[in-house]
């Protein structure tokens, strides 16, 4: 039996009240911290493997491991537990902070602008990179975060786009029909140009930096870059640096975008 394997087997079979716990409780680690609240499956994945977790006392770094409701699960040396209140917060990201539960060089962090009113350890879902403002969700429900970040989801993310300059004439149906840049091909679902200097967009993708690349290409400057609309749910209401809860309904809506992911 390989090492993989083992590791994957391990937790399974550590003592008998685990044994007679019913398999369907098997997680694998990664699900386990996102239900935990510690970040979506994703973000996880990469803190097991630099090292940050312990089952049972012991460092794991294989992300193939599966650990049952009885194993002690620690993150930094804190031990984490489902969470018992789900929160689905919207955030009206100002420019300047960064989308990550931490920022090594000491830049501001978006997530902290919530920290004051929720004791549960919320993560964003998605990003809108730093000097980008406008919606943003925050989690503690790791289902939904990997269904609303999931790509056959195809949830419509919408941006107003303010440049220095004018904007060609021809931009948005360029944007439209698909252009490449540097060797990757960008495409938006929907573009119109609104005046000389702003310009709707409207992206399914979420390639990294995607608009700036573009509007980079031409060599047109952005002044503001805001996402007002993510799914279904608009920015209608909210001031930058403020947030709200979902509803029931809200959620409700956004999920029923991604009845065919996967």
């Amino acid at each position: 039996m390989s090492d993989s394997n083992l590791q994957d087997n391990k937790f399974n079979s550590t003592n008998n009240s685990s044994q007679k716990n019913n398999s369907n409780d098997e997680m694998r680690l990664q699900l386990y911290l996102a239900k935990c609240g510690v970040a979506s499956r994703r973000a996880s994945e990469k803190i097991i493997t630099d090292g940050r977790v312990c089952v049972n006392g012991e460092k794991i770094t294989q992300l193939g491991t599966k650990v049952l409701p009885t194993d002690e699960v620690t993150v930094d040396g804190k031990k984490i537990s489902f969470e018992e209140n789900l929160r689905y917060v919207l955030l009206f990201k100002p420019a300047g902070y960064v989308c990550s539960l931490a920022d090594e060089k000491g830049r501001q962090v978006a997530a902290d602008l919530l920290k004051p009113h929720f004791t549960e350890r919320l993560y964003n879902v998605g990003r809108l990179d730093m000097f980008s403002c406008g919606l943003i969700l925050f989690t503690n429900d790791g289902d939904f975060a990997a269904k609303i970040s999931h790509p056959s989801a195809q949830i419509e993310k919408e941006y107003i786009v303010d440049t220095s300059i004018p904007i060609p004439s021809d931009l948005a149906e360029k944007f439209k029909k698909g252009l490449r840049v540097d060797g990757v091909f960008y495409k938006a679902k929907d573009a119109e140009q609104i005046n000389a200097r702003r310009m709707r967009v409207v992206l399914i993708e979420g390639k990294n930096r995607e608009i700036r690349r573009v509007f980079d290409k031409f060599e047109i400057g952005i002044k503001a870059l805001t996402r007002i609309r993510i799914g279904n749910i608009k920015i209608e209401g909210l001031q930058s640096g403020n947030f709200r809860e979902l509803t029931s309904t809200d959620v409700k809506n956004l999920l029923s975008l991604c009845e065919n992911c996967e």
